[in-house]
């Protein structure tokens, strides 16, 4: 394996892993907004940003390699961690507006 091919999929693998500690953290902040506790489920919320951050950090850096010229194998680890953080970024957002309902339920 090229040495850029296993850099390619080393950042595939940082950013899957930092987009599912996203998501997992955004799950997290919505269960614990179920029981009310809006305190928790603001740092969780806060957690599940910071890994997000993390995560599109990694793929701007991608990006960034691949348009100034370094090729990025594009592999299906690669995709998949690309669906990550998309996932991680929708499922985010539905946890803000979810725990704004349940605080607003809880008035």
């Amino acid at each position: 394996m090229a040495k850029e091919e296993s850099a390619s999929l080393a950042q595939a693998m940082q950013l899957m892993l930092n987009a599912g500690d996203a998501k997992k953290a955004a799950k997290e902040a919505i269960a614990v907004a179920r029981d009310g506790k809006f305190t928790e489920a603001e740092q969780k919320l806060a957690t599940a940003q910071e890994k997000l951050n993390t995560a599109h950090n990694l793929q701007t850096k991608m990006l960034t390699a691949e348009a100034q010229g370094q090729q990025v194998k594009l592999s299906l680890l690669t995709v998949h961690a690309q669906d990550h953080l998309m996932t991680a970024i929708t499922y985010i957002d539905l946890a803000e507006e979810i725990i704004r309902l349940y605080k607003r339920l809880g008035e």
